[in-house]
């Protein structure tokens, strides 16, 4: 079982095993059709297609962030209808070093679903090594996913100012506050650390080795337990990467406001740093 990254030889290994599940997550926040676009046009053999907005979020239900959790009924059939059981290996993958599967990846593991692993390199990788590919779109079997959500993984808003450390994932200028260019404050979560997300990736796109990631986070937290370390971003999706680098690194499951910086600065009478 593979619970946090796979390489491009085992995935492609392993393609014709029908308990495996392939994952493409390709989108752009800048064009929200492209990664459909590019996942129609080539893919891995096999791969089916999840969208960042009509498949890994869902009108708000815990959250009113901007791309909001869906709830763990939703999350169920969803993952059924993907071909998801109890038994199935899950590799998702993008073409942002994971900065979208691994999206994927946290709701699976936040219900409850250990087999899931992030394309490590992801589709670069995948087009690197000079692996086949295939056209158009493809649907698999319908499963019966069963799962019940891990509850204390989830932070939500009424819960953040309680939460022992908060790592903000953005770019350290969004962080202090000197630019914004998605949401329509600037700035962070009082008392809020940063770790930008892109830290867990060397210059091929491939995740640092996990004794590198466990440095990097132990300096980070530092007497904080990582159960006790909750992440953010702009929407609860980049902060999953950390997630995942803190899976990888052997230091457990950290925890998510999913809602994060755009539902944090919706409302003015938030303090803001």
């Amino acid at each position: 079982m593979f619970t946090t990254l796979m390489d491009v030889e085992t995935l492609q290994a392993n393609l014709a095993n029908a308990a495996w599940v392939v994952v493409d997550c390709r989108f752009s926040l800048a064009d929200t059709e492209a990664g459909r676009a590019a996942y129609l046009a080539a893919h891995i053999p096999g791969a089916i297609y999840a969208h960042l907005d009509e498949d890994l979020s869902h009108p708000p239900a815990t959250d009113n962030g901007r791309h909001p959790l869906p709830p763990p009924e939703v999350l169920s059939a969803r993952f059924s209808r993907m071909g998801i059981g109890p038994n199935t290996q899950v590799v998702a993958y993008d073409d942002a070093n994971g900065m979208i599967a691994s999206r994927l990846w946290w709701m699976l593991r936040y219900m409850g679903h250990t087999a899931v692993a992030v394309l490590d390199g992801g589709w670069q990788a995948w087009k690197t090594a000079g692996f086949a590919f295939q056209a158009g779109e493809i649907h698999r079997e319908t499963a019966v996913f069963l799962g019940q959500p891990r509850r204390e993984w989830l932070v939500q808003l009424a819960e953040v100012p309680a939460m022992p450390l908060l790592v903000d994932s953005r770019d350290g200028a969004r962080y202090r506050g000197e630019l914004e260019t998605i949401d329509p404050v600037a700035g962070h979560i009082p008392g809020a650390v940063n770790f930008y997300y892109q830290m867990n990736w060397s210059d091929d796109g491939r995740y640092l080795p996990p004794a590198s990631l466990r440095a990097q986070f132990a300096a980070l937290l530092g007497e904080t337990p990582p159960s006790q370390t909750t992440f953010y971003c702009g929407s609860g999706v980049s902060a999953c990467v950390n997630l995942l680098a803190l899976a990888h690194a052997g230091l457990g499951d950290g925890r998510l406001y999913v809602g994060s910086w755009s539902e944090w600065c919706g409302d003015p009478s938030r303090p803001i740093a």
